[in-house]
This record gives structure tokens, C-alpha cells and sequence, in this order.
């Protein structure tokens, strides 16, 4: 019999997590204050992150130690499984070896409590009685509201209005574990307020719940704000997931040639892919992938330049591929990738073209996601759908050339809170949303000019 999973023993969870930094032929520029538009510095984010996480996010230190608070809660689902996608190779007669690594282990669903359990372990420790954020298709506030509960902090989340609607489940499991979920925008907050004074019907974006958590974060003295993607250390926190699948590729006796992970903030495709890029880097052979929608195309259409990570424009500049920070997405089902713009170190990568990247409409994506479930028996997210349709296309490519590729993607949560999707894409309803160019021109014309 064939092995299936790579599983490691507790033992093997990494003990440090891997910088970048450390290896990067250019560095992202420097963040800069939104006001002064001056490089920031660490009592600018002090307000709203613990010290802890600002050093992290600024470190070049190639290894940086995991706490062992941290550790223990890790173990519940790390490390997680790496399968050999036997059947999927099967199903679409490919001669290439495909493999993905599972996050939908862990309790939250995804990879996000990588993030979230140390995210909340520093914000105790710096004496923090509640932290604010904001949530998408609601994974990343299903982690951090299972990580309060875990180290006993409040969290509030603004839960952009079309996926609090969409995915009410998501909402349900937040409050579950105690956390407090508003649709934004809401009217609880001046940024929120602004929104809804222009568009009464607006459907929310992540810029927009971004701007509501910083403004909650920075106008209550016991409240931080925690982000669960773009940030260095979110990127940071999440390279235990391609730590772990170095080890189990070499108990496989293989290597990727291909890396793929799906790309909305970038901290799914960063963790799985920067320990590989290391390698890349140091002159190995590899190509990485990030995959976008082609309603919120960044890497694919946007401009690289300095812009606002919120809508409103309280968050530092930073130099990211961008759409517009009041660029405003479709509401497709992939929440998680509705962001105007990509993490930093992403975005670097992705300029001095170590990483590639492409787009889909969200009907092949689910298509390639009914694919994947049929054949692997997990229905995914539709978020990492995405990384399955581009793991596919690269199968199908090494099939036309009758090449034997090692195919490996992230697949980085599960969709069994998002069937509403799937039942829109079954019963025929789920159309694709390209975004007009001449959109996203007029929202790249009010980008700050630095």
C-alpha cells in the first residue's frame, strides 16, 4: 500500500520559528507614520501591538524562539499531516506527484492559530485585557477568538458585513468561545460611521474592519489590535507550517518543485513557502505560486507603492502591491482574500520575481475544489480552493509535457462552514467577478503620493 500521510510526532513541532529577513536579497522599505509620512518607529505601534510583537516584526534575526506557552497549545493539532494526493493524481491522470499539507486540523479550522495563540500569549503577557480585530470570511476571528478564550482576553471582532452574512457558522463558533462579533461597517466606531454616511448599503471590506479594530485598539488603553495576515511577524508565526513539511518531505525522500498557496493578505502562502524560499534563495531549484481571485487581483494587477494597509488611513504606509486602500472587492465566498493588497515581505518577494503569481475566477476554483473533495474526501475552504486549482493547471501542465513534477500546496482550511458556497456553485448560482480595470485605476489615482 502506498504511504498517504507523513505524520510527525510531537516531538518534531519546530521549536524556533523562521525569519526571512535574515536571507532576503532586498528588504521591504521602512513603514511609514501616517501623519508625518516618516519612517515609524516602535513608540508609533506601541499604542496598539505589545512590545514583543513590534520587535519581532522589525528583527533580521534568522531564527526566533517559540515561547513554550506557545508550544504546548501548538501541540493540540501540530504538527499537522502532509498527504500524497494518490487519488487527485489519479482522478486528473497526471504523472505528477502532488502533495498538500492540512491546517484544517486544528480547532479554529485553519492555519490562522499559528498566528493567533502567540498573537494572544504577548498581549497577556504585556498585561492586555482585550484585543480588537478584524475578520473576513471569519477564520482569522475564529482563531483569535479561541486564543483569547485560551489565555483569558476579551475579543472584539468587526466581521466584514457581506461574509457576517454569508457565514453565519463562522460568527456562531466566534462568539462560541466568547468573543464579541460586529458587521462592519458598523456604526460603532467614527471610521465605521464615515462608510456608512457614503454608502449606506456598503458591503464591507477587510480595509474597512481594519480601520474600525485600530480605531477600538486605539482609543481604549486596554485594548490592543492584533492583524491575522500581512505583518512580518503574522508571517512570522505562520513558517511553522513549512518547517514541519521540510521534515516530512524528507521522510518522503522528496522535494517540491513547485510551492503553491492561496494569496489574499499572505500569510498562508508565507508560511508554507518562505522555509523553501530559504533554499531558493541559496541557489535550489523551486518555483513558488501565490494564487489570488480575479476580483481582488493584487499581486496581478495592482501598483507597487506605498499605501494604507485600512480604508480610512490610520494604519503606517506600506510598500505592498496595492488595489487602492478604498478599493472595495465583489462579495465572493473566498472572504479571506478580499484585501486591497499583500503583505510586505510578500510583495518584496514578489518584485525581485522569487515568487509568481496568478489569478482565477471563483467558478473554476470551485470547480477544482469539487475535484479535490471527490477524489481526497475534504471539502476545502474556499479560500485554499484556490491553491488546489493552481496545483491542477501545474499538474496538467507537467501531464501536456509528460514531465514527472513534485507538486505541493497548502491547504489551509476546511469548507465545512462555507457549504452556502458550495450549494450557490452546485445549484449553478456562483458567477465570476472580474474586476473592471477602469475600477481599479480610479481607486489607484487616490493612493498618497509619497
Amino acid at each position: 500500500m502506498p504511504e498517504t500521510k507523513i505524520v510527525l510526532p510531537d516531538r518534531d513541532i519546530p521549536k524556533q520559528w523562521y525569519n526571512i529577513m535574515a536571507d532576503m536579497p532586498n528588504l521591504p522599505k521602512p513603514p511609514l507614520h501616517p501623519g508625518t509620512k516618516q519612517p515609524a518607529g516602535p513608540d508609533d505601534l506601541s499604542a496598539i501591538f505589545p512590545m514583543a510583537l513590534i520587535e519581532q516584526e522589525v528583527s533580521t534575526e534568522r531564527w526566533i524562539d517559540i515561547p513554550e506557552e506557545v508550544l504546548d497549545i501548538y501541540s493540540l493539532w501540530r504538527p499537522s499531516p502532509l498527504y500524497r494526493a494518490h487519488r487527485l493524481e489519479k482522478a486528473i491522470g497526471t504523472p505528477a506527484k502532488i502533495y498538500y499539507k492540512y491546517e484544517g486540523v486544528s480547532p479554529a479550522g485553519s492555519h490562522k492559530p499559528n498566528t493567533s495563540v502567540p498573537q494572544a500569549y504577548y498581549n497577556k503577557q504585556a498585561g492586555m485585557k482585550r484585543i480588537a480585530t478584524e475578520t473576513g470570511a471569519g477564520q482569522w476571528g475564529s482563531a483569535l477568538a479561541l486564543a483569547g478564550k485560551l489565555f483569558g482576553i476579551d475579543i472584539t471582532v468587526y466581521m466584514v458585513k457581506v461574509s457576517y452574512s454569508q457565514k453565519p457558522y463562522r460568527r456562531i463558533s466566534m462568539e462560541t468561545w466568547g468573543a464579541t462579533v460586529h458587521p462592519s461597517p458598523s456604526i460603532l466606531t467614527n471610521a465605521g460611521k464615515k462608510i456608512l454616511e457614503g454608502d449606506p448599503d456598503s458591503p464591507g471590506s477587510l480595509g474597512i474592519a481594519i480601520s474600525e479594530a485600530v480605531e477600538d485598539a486605539a482609543t481604549h488603553n486596554d485594548t490592543n489590535y492584533s492583524l491575522g495576515s500581512v505583518l512580518n511577524h503574522v508571517l512570522l508565526h505562520q513558517t511553522v507550517i513549512g518547517l514541519e513539511s521540510k521534515k516530512q518531505f524528507e521522510l518522503a525522500g522528496d522535494y517540491p518543485d513547485i510551492v503553491i498557496g492561496c494569496c489574499g493578505g499572505g500569510s498562508n502562502l508565507g508560511g508554507v513557502s518562505f522555509p523553501f524560499l530559504q533554499d531558493k534563495i541559496n541557489g535550489k531549484e523551486l518555483r513558488v505560486i501565490a494564487v489570488e481571485p480575479i476580483s481582488c487581483p493584487t499581486l496581478t494587477k495592482g501598483e507597487f507603492r506605498y499605501d494604507f494597509g485600512d480604508t480610512v488611513g490610520l494604519t503606517p504606509l506600506l510598500m505592498m502591491y496595492t488595489l487602492g486602500h478604498d478599493f472595495v472587492p465583489p462579495g465572493i465566498h473566498a472572504g479571506g482574500l478580499r484585501y486591497h493588497a499583500d503583505a510586505p515581505l510578500i510583495c518584496q518577494l514578489y518584485h525581485d520575481k522569487l515568487i509568481e503569481a496568478v489569478s482565477y475566477g471563483q467558478t473554476s476554483v470551485f470547480e477544482a475544489a469539487v475535484t479535490f473533495a471527490k477524489s481526497e474526501g475534504i471539502i476545502p475552504a474556499p479560500e485554499t480552493a484556490h491553491a488546489i486549482k493552481g496545483a491542477i493547471d501545474e499538474a496538467l501542465k507537467a501531464k501536456e509535457e509528460a514531465k514527472e513534477k513534485t507538486i505541493f500546496f497548502n491547504l489551509s482550511g476546511h469548507g465545512y462552514l462555507d457549504l452556502t458556497a458550495y450549494e450557490a456553485y452546485l445549484s449553478g448560482k456562483l458567477q465570476n467577478y472580474a474586476y473592471p480595470e477602469e475600477k481599479i485605476k480610479e481607486a489607484l489615482k487616490r493612493l498618497p503620493v509619497i
